[in-house]
């Protein structure tokens, strides 16, 4: 596959990424909230949020291999840690600190235990996850661009 459309697909992938994260960050756990009590929509969101933890991970690591194919193909001399590539492991590691740093965290919190609030937990997770859109939503309109 060419380089060309080696971007293209990566534009993509990460546009639809970022489409299921704002589905399920932004429409599916407000909607839960919205329409049953809150301790059943707590474990349903959680569960939707545990979901899209892994798929991120593993969609990063899928872009991120075909970004290095892109890489080869074009013959980019210098370094491999591009803007793009800084962009996706920093989406990497806001979805782990967010899920399996942050989520325990929560856990306890809830049960009275640790030393922040939920509340504030809740906000720092939550300015991850907005982030973690971003950051995505700029790398598909990045990847979209006719530099390869």
């Amino acid at each position: 596959m060419s380089s060309h459309r080696l971007q293209r697909f990566a534009g993509w992938l990460a546009g639809l990424w970022a489409g299921v994260l704002l589905g399920v960050g932004f429409i599916g756990a407000p909607a839960g909230f919205a329409s049953t009590f809150p301790e059943t929509a707590g474990r349903i969101a959680g569960r939707m949020f545990m979901q899209e933890a892994y798929l991120s991970l593993g969609l990063a690591v899928l872009l991120l291999m075909v970004l290095r194919r892109i890489w080869q193909q074009t013959e980019t001399r210098g370094s491999v840690l591009g803007a793009d590539a800084l962009m996706l492991l920093a989406v990497a590691f806001c979805t782990v600190l967010g899920w399996f740093g942050l989520q325990p965290a929560m856990a306890a919190a809830r049960g009275g235990q640790g030393a922040m609030s939920f509340g504030a937990l809740h906000a720092l997770s939550m300015a991850l996850y907005a982030t973690k859109t971003a950051l995505l939503l700029v790398l598909a309109w990045r990847l979209h661009g006719s530099r390869a």
